[in-house]
């Protein structure tokens, strides 16, 4: 996929909604910039520690057969943050999942599945999130902890990148958002600025 003219900044205490029709190059941009692809021309400067940045997607990063407390503890230690048993329950708890910490991820349910990856990303202390689509399929409670979540980061002093179809429900977390149609930019601007009606006031992001 070719993206053309796109030049888009990530601010630290700042939430990027990226959304556009399904084919428009979310997914690869989300993809490009948090080093999972790599363009082939063009450049993408991270300023985060590489150690600090999290990617969350359509399929977890998850062991089926490890329980949720032992994939905490795997992914801790492959970002060299070796987790006690203690903080590993406390971001159990965090998702709503303290109660399941030795259950296996292979038979939690979508929510539960999304839940874990979300534990799993706060493991990382990350300054900078890559989410992909993270509320589809989700129920409504663990899509509003998601949000909730995110927001908190936000106003930790976290970045964050969200691709979303959900423009109604997750606009009103946005800072900032990036409109894509046929694989270019049609708004970058203020989120208090975007009109999907109309596309107008974009400006560089």
């Amino acid at each position: 996929m070719v993206l053309r003219g796109i030049d888009v900044e990530v601010l630290s205490g700042n939430i990027l909604l990226v959304v556009g029709r399904n084919g428009a190059g979310k997914s690869t941009l989300l993809r490009i910039m948090a080093g999972l692809a790599r363009p082939e021309s063009g450049a993408v400067e991270h300023l985060a520690d590489a150690g600090r940045t999290a990617f969350l997607g359509h399929r977890p990063f998850l062991y089926p057969k490890l329980s949720a407390d032992e994939n905490l503890a795997f992914w801790g230690r492959m970002h060299g943050r070796d987790l006690d048993r203690k903080a590993r329950l406390e971001l159990l708890s965090r998702v709503g999942l303290a109660d399941f910490a030795d259950e296996p991820a292979g038979v939690f349910s979508r929510g539960m599945t999304q839940r874990l990856d979300l534990a799993r990303v706060f493991s990382q202390s990350p300054r900078l999130f890559f989410l992909d689509e993270p509320a589809s399929g989700l129920d409504v409670a663990s899509a509003a902890l998601l949000r909730r979540e995110m927001r908190q980061a936000r106003d930790a002093g976290a970045g964050v990148v969200m691709v979303s179809h959900d423009v109604a429900g997750d606009l009103p977390l946005a800072d900032r958002v990036l409109h894509l149609e046929a694989t270019r930019a049609t708004f970058c601007g203020r989120a208090a600025d975007f009109d999907p009606g109309t596309l107008t006031g974009g400006r560089t992001c």
